[in-house]
């Protein structure tokens, strides 16, 4: 069954702390799909691609909605050291 696609208003409502690839590529405008292979293939590298982070266990994409709202409020999880 295909999730309901969902703002980001939507997601801050939300109980789940775990979000599926499916729920967040609208938001991102981009495919699940998409999001599934980038993940795959950023775990192999040992990168991350994107502005929050991703969890791959087995096949299976997670990610977590709080890091996931910050970084696309413009809140970012990464520290800037420059300073210190």
């Amino acid at each position: 069954m295909k999730p309901k696609a969902m703002t980001l208003e939507e997601l801050k409502g939300i109980d789940k702390e775990m979000l599926i690839p499916a729920e967040v590529a609208p938001i991102l405008g981009v495919g699940q799909y998409s999001i599934n292979v980038q993940v795959k293939e950023d775990k192999k590298a040992g990168k991350n691609s994107f502005c929050f982070p991703t969890i791959l266990i087995g096949t299976r994409v997670l990610i977590p909605r709080r890091p996931f709202i910050k970084a696309l409020e413009g809140e970012s999880e990464k520290q800037d050291f420059s300073d210190a």
